[in-house]
């Protein structure tokens, strides 16, 4: 690359490739020079740009806050476009207000993608979005089948498979094993729940899996409903916590019960599950790669918006990643 090249990429004078350009750049910030924000700006001036709109749940949730970092970072560093993430948080999971939130932001952006229940209020939104040339993409449990542009997330029958071979593997001798689910109108969970009996209807009938219980992804109900569950089936032997609300179990077993007398299976790594897989009282967590999920969810968001090759509607499957307690 010769000198005047360079000099043309710093200065601005004339057009070059922007292959060269992005080359540029990144030797520019190697060696630290001063003006390499500039060069950003004039790299980013042509490139198409996108807002991409996120409706999540939970402002105050680790998980959560994370997943609003990764988004945001995802269409920063997204190539060929200059992006603006726009990201709200739902304060209910009601049917009625995520729908309207996702009316109002959907005005505003390009593509949205959204945590949400699946219900007809939802497809009702993502029906009027569609047609006023806005796609949406269900995020980890999907709703509005055949209106919605793509599911991203993982494979939820898969893990609830996963969830009961590892407390059967765990689980030394028969008995009673609890499933929570957050609700019963997200389909994610319903998936989780479904692979989960199969499992043991399949390779392990000896074991019985009690009624499922709603948790409504909360704390303290979760917290409650595991003290009765302890106290009424003295012989449960393991709990599969499908949806949120984990940090309630975590509570209740560490009040009432040793590490490993009742083998607990959660979904996502937080502080709390952390903690509590070193201590031994989860001893598994399936995790949502969060990073490979918004890189790949704001890539298609910008196909299907730009109309350049847009997909039929479809599922975007993704590897969940297993934390165990040696494996912190």
């Amino acid at each position: 690359m010769s000198v005047a090249t360079v000099d043309r990429v710093l200065n601005g004078r004339q057009r070059v490739r922007d292959e060269t350009a992005q080359r540029v750049y990144e030797a520019a910030g190697r060696i630290g020079y001063h003006a390499t924000r500039l060069i950003e700006q004039r790299l980013q001036a042509d490139l198409p740009e996108f807002r991409l709109g996120f409706v999540l749940q939970k402002e105050r949730h680790a998980f959560y806050q994370t997943f609003a970092a990764e988004a945001a970072q995802a269409v920063k560093a997204a190539p060929g476009i200059r992006g603006r993430a726009i990201i709200e948080f739902s304060a209910t999971q009601s049917p009625g207000e995520v729908s309207e939130l996702m009316c109002r932001i959907g005005r505003r952006v390009d593509a949205l993608a959204a945590t949400a229940v699946n219900h007809q209020h939802i497809t009702a939104a993502v029906t009027e979005l569609k047609a006023a040339g806005v796609p949406t993409f269900a995020l980890l449990s999907d709703f509005a089948q055949g209106e919605r542009a793509s599911y991203v997330g993982v494979n939820n029958l898969k893990v609830g498979r996963i969830a009961a071979w590892m407390l059967s593997m765990a689980i030394h001798e028969p008995g009673k094993i609890a499933v929570f689910v957050g609700g019963n109108r997200w389909h994610g969970h319903d998936l989780r729940e479904t692979g989960f009996r199969s499992y043991f209807r399949e390779f392990h009938p000896r074991f019985t899996v009690l009624d499922t219980l709603v948790n409504l992804e909360t704390r303290q109900l979760t917290y409650e409903a595991t003290l009765d569950l302890l106290e009424r089936h003295p012989d449960l032997r393991g709990i599969y916590l499908a949806g949120g609300g984990m940090e309630g179990a975590i509570a209740a077993l560490r009040e009432v019960r040793a590490p490993g007398e009742v083998a607990l299976v959660v979904n996502e790594l937080t502080p709390e599950s952390r903690a509590a897989l070193t201590d031994r009282y989860v001893i598994m967590a399936i995790v949502t790669p969060l990073a490979v999920l918004c890189r790949d969810l704001v890539a298609l968001m910008v196909e299907e918006a730009g109309g350049s090759n847009p997909r039929t509607a479809g599922q975007h499957f993704l590897e969940p990643q297993i934390f165990l307690p040696e494996s912190l």
